[in-house]
């Protein structure tokens, strides 16, 4: 599991650049979301991030990686 607390906070900005880029998101990249979402302290940027990321996949903007 990873530590988002030891992660700068350039870590979502990084994986959102690699998302879209690719335009597809892996599984590892999922969990890594799903563990970032769970904090309690999630700054504005990086929650509004997250939430492009998402409306991307529910649009087909984004794909999902198997």
């Amino acid at each position: 599991m990873i530590d988002t607390a030891l992660l700068p906070q350039s870590q979502i900005a990084e994986l959102f650049f690699q998302v879209y880029r690719y335009g597809q998101i892996t599984k590892e990249q999922r969990q890594f979301l799903k563990t970032f979402l769970l904090q309690e302290t999630l700054p504005y940027e990086e929650r509004t991030a997250i939430d492009r990321m998402i409306y991307a996949v529910r649009r087909g903007w984004l794909k999902i990686a198997e």
